[in-house]
């Protein structure tokens, strides 16, 4: 089968690769349909190659048509149409019990201190091939695939995956009072679904800021008030002048560590890409690579007794951190990967019905062939072409 498969630095290559086939009696195998390009990839496209192997297939928002199921998945047949969250979770550990299914204890990467395993993500979750590919071996196939109906197109599924659990438990993280204020900080996929969200779950003021004109167009459309950081010198000050001088109840960064600016972090991350593997893996390990910019941001643009939801992706170890004002402003933090069938109930039924009240069907900038994917990735990356969120279609 065509797979999209990881090379080096900004290389990645559609290679044919074996196909696909039940391993153990959970699994199941689908073909493939529809496979969005994440942000996330982009840090292995760009940061966190020391954890990859040439060869690595990419790739952790697929959907598509069971082709095959192991001898104890009982809750799926070939041909039901399904959504494959990016997290691998049993369903019925401790972690699981708790709603906590990226932490799952029958998957967890325990030899490299990690949480659940991850679709196409490096060795640190597992090193599972991904699913930008015409066909994916799915793991705990009796309680991870999500079914949905036939009839409406990919589009408005696909995003079950990640984007929708992740922005959706941004949200929940932030604790947004019913009529007040949040900050989405990155309106890239995640943040943009996040201030979708909290608008349709009753925030008051949502503000939106970014640097990118398209997506701060595009936010503005869906009633976000945006700010675009080059027309303010600090701005938690803005943010400041729009919630009555004490700042926002909530605020949400969904950039991580590859923020503009900071360009100490930029040069860690060009350092690391520079060393051999072992070498680069330890830096990025045990030293402070994130650009941290926007997290301050956080830390000073929301109101005291506050909390911040962090959904962008942190890799360091010693990233500096101002705890005095943390402290201080008694800040909550709210953190980590999406538990992605925690989130599944709330959200699907604002899927199945006949309007489309997060704007799903049209979310996707772009529709490319799986053959197209190193330019997907290339123009993704360099944010060209007004490319905000792209699905990868395999022709098989």
């Amino acid at each position: 089968m065509k797979a999209v498969t990881w090379h080096g630095k900004r290389d990645v290559r559609v290679d044919a690769v074996p196909d696909p086939r039940i391993e153990t009696p959970t699994d199941a195998v689908i073909r493939v349909t529809s496979t969005g390009v994440c942000g996330s990839d982009l840090h292995l496209y760009e940061v966190l190659g020391p954890f990859m192997t040439e060869g690595d297939v990419l790739g952790h928002e697929p959907m598509g048509v069971v082709e095959e199921v192991g001898a104890e998945v009982t809750s799926l047949k070939p041909g039901d149409r399904v959504v494959v969250p990016f997290n691998i979770s049993c369903g019925h550990c401790f972690m699981c019990d708790r709603g906590l299914q990226s932490q799952c204890e029958t998957t967890q990467v325990t030899d490299q201190g990690k949480g659940a395993a991850l679709f196409g993500y490096t060795r640190l979750y597992g090193q599972v091939p991904g699913g930008q590919a015409e066909y994916l071996r799915v793991p705990q196939a009796h309680y991870g695939p999500i079914k949905v109906p036939d009839g409406p197109p990919d589009d408005r599924f696909v995003y079950l995956s990640d984007v929708l659990p992740t922005a959706w438990q941004a949200v929940q993280y932030a604790e947004v009072p019913q009529g007040g204020s949040v900050v989405v900080f990155g309106l890239g996929p995640i943040g943009q679904m996040s201030a979708r969200i909290a608008l349709h779950q009753g925030a008051g003021l949502v503000i939106g800021v970014d640097l990118v004109q398209e997506r701060l167009a595009r936010a503005e459309a869906r009633g976000v008030t945006v700010l675009d950081t080059r027309d303010h010198d600090r701005i938690g000050d803005a943010i400041r002048e729009l919630t009555g001088g004490r700042g926002a109840d909530s605020v949400i960064d969904a950039v991580g560590m590859e923020a503009h600016g900071a360009p100490a972090a930029r040069l860690a991350h060009n350092l690391v890409a520079a060393l051999p593997q072992a070498a680069g893996a330890l830096l990025t390990e045990k030293a402070g690579i994130d650009r941290l910019s926007v997290l301050y941001a956080a830390i000073d643009a929301v109101r005291r007794g506050g909390t911040i939801s962090l959904s962008g992706v942190y890799g360091g170890m010693i990233d500096p951190m101002p705890m005095m004002e943390l402290f201080d402003k008694q800040i909550r933090l709210h953190m980590g990967q999406a538990n992605v069938r925690r989130w599944v109930d709330e959200i699907l039924p604002l899927l199945t019905g006949s309007d489309d009240p997060l704007g799903v069907d049209d979310f996707a900038t772009h529709r490319l062939p799986l053959e197209d994917a190193p330019r997907a990735y290339e123009m993704f990356q360099k944010k060209e072409n007004g490319a905000q969120k792209i699905l990868l279609q395999p022709s098989g």
